[in-house]
């Protein structure tokens, strides 16, 4: 069945059954690779995008559910201004190591930041919980999550 997504700003078709996944559409069908396949059960939080400005688990989110909703994936989530301040802060406190989880903590730091733009330590703990990084980069992600806030004062590289 075709379904005509609105996806980073574009409309675009897919040939997909409905009940297939909306990472394999975005990740399969229309290449873009920076949302990643983690545990495949949304609870790893590597395949999070946003739909309508919320963080959802894309893994676990029939095409045929999506509608005319709006996707921002990682890889346009820098056209948002939360997005953009995150994607700054994760450079410039080098919060990378292996990096795979990181598309999915980008999306779900830049929905918090969206929605509260001076976050608590327990409103980042509640936007950020399920969101698993291998790597235990947490530190660095909860620093740069209040550097983009402009929260930290002087922050300093790698945390």
């Amino acid at each position: 069945m075709a379904y005509d997504l609105n996806i980073n700003g574009e409309r675009r078709r897919v040939e997909v059954d409905g009940d297939t996944p909306l990472l394999w559409a975005i990740r399969d069908v229309l290449g873009m690779t920076g949302t990643k396949y983690g545990c495949g059960i949304a609870q790893c939080g590597a395949c999070t995008v946003h739909i309508d400005g919320q963080p959802t688990r894309s893994c676990q989110t029939p095409v045929e559910n999506v509608g005319s909703s709006v996707i921002t994936t990682i890889e346009a989530i820098h056209t948002t201004a939360s997005g953009l301040k995150v994607q700054k802060a994760w450079q410039e406190l080098d919060v990378v190591q292996c990096g795979y989880c990181q598309s999915g903590q980008i999306m779900a730091a830049a929905a918090l930041l969206a929605e509260k733009p001076n976050p608590t330590d327990a409103d980042i703990d509640e936007a950020m919980a399920g969101n698993i990084c291998r790597c235990g980069t947490y530190v660095r992600i909860r620093a740069a999550i209040k550097h983009a806030a402009g929260l930290d004062g002087n922050a300093t590289r790698g945390g």
